[in-house]
């Protein structure tokens, strides 16, 4: 698999959205530096939502950055996205590998050790480690998991770590130094009056923490 740059990982969202449409902010946000986007679609048909991620494919393929799918494995291979995401309440990591092949992207949400470690086991390539601060985006993501257990999971694993959960422009820095490699939003880029500048703003603060010598 090519190498992945995980550090501004922004997820879709029709609410976040309002009334500007979605292709609109994802062109915006990877213009001012997002380096992933995930099609999330809870609410959307089938037939929406593969429309909607045809659409978006078209415009990150021409960035040269991975679309992820969230959680609908029928959807990412409809549009040949580069990846899928499941919860703990989706479908298996391991049943999900086999299903999307060797090649393609397999990202899993994990809130404990034991969950990031048998993701790994399972095939993942990489981590979404949250809620780490508090969402509003995900009224069932439970109590916050802190800084504390996102450096513990980092430590326990081999793959990359994406933290999410109430990341904002304030406190990307300290995900980043608990060990993480990117940061998942969705209301600080996709909800952000300027998403191309919000976008631009968190990649570079996450390049400056990055640039700072290791103690």
């Amino acid at each position: 698999m090519q190498s992945i740059d995980w550090s501004v990982y922004i997820i879709t969202d029709e609410r976040a959205a309002g009334q500007r449409a979605l292709p609109e902010i994802v062109s915006s946000a990877i213009q001012g530096g997002a380096t992933v986007v995930q099609l999330r679609a809870k609410t959307a048909t089938t037939r929406a939502m593969v429309e909607l991620g045809h659409t978006l494919h078209a415009i990150t393929r021409a960035a040269g950055i991975p679309l992820i799918v969230n959680d609908r494995i029928d959807v990412a291979l409809a549009i040949d996205a580069e990846g899928v995401h499941v919860g703990q309440n989706d479908m298996p990591a391991s049943v999900a590998r086999r299903l999307i092949g060797p090649q393609r992207i397999l990202g899993v949400s994990a809130t404990t050790v034991a969950h990031a470690q048998q993701a790994e086991r399972d095939g993942a390539d990489y981590l979404g480690v949250g809620d780490v601060f508090g969402t509003p985006s995900k009224p069932d993501a439970g109590p916050p998991i802190g800084l504390t257990r996102l450096a513990e999971i980092v430590r326990a694993v081999h793959i990359p770590i994406v933290a999410i959960g109430g990341i904002t422009l304030d406190n990307a820095a300290s995900v980043i130094e608990a060990g993480a490699v990117g940061v998942s939003v969705i209301s600080a880029v996709v909800g952000a009056a300027d998403p191309a500048a919000a976008a631009h703003q968190l990649r570079e603060r996450i390049a400056a923490v990055r640039s700072q010598p290791q103690v």
